[in-house]
């Protein structure tokens, strides 16, 4: 199949380097590299990624964990609270 490719300037010198320093035509050393490219990319499948979890103790008492949002303004505005203290 015949296209048109846009390379970046150093690639594209150093795939004219290794051409020539190989003796072989430059299309078949871009096709070689593409193909080895694509080889490494699909030899190592990414692993899943995996969290573990921390255990972070049990809730102050009188938090109700089911209403997050509402506990996340609540110690913000506690975080915004002890910052404007220190000011005074």
């Amino acid at each position: 199949m015949r296209t048109t490719l846009t390379l970046d300037d150093p690639l594209a010198k150093e795939l004219k380097k290794l051409a020539v320093e190989t003796g072989r035509p430059f299309k078949n050393v871009v096709n070689e590299t593409l193909r080895a490219g694509l080889r490494r990319q699909n030899v190592a499948p990414r692993r899943a990624y995996r969290l573990t979890p921390a255990a972070m103790g049990a809730p102050k008492p009188g938090v109700d964990l089911g209403k997050a949002l509402q506990l996340a303004d609540q110690l913000e505005d506690a975080a915004i609270g002890a910052k404007l203290e220190q000011r005074k």
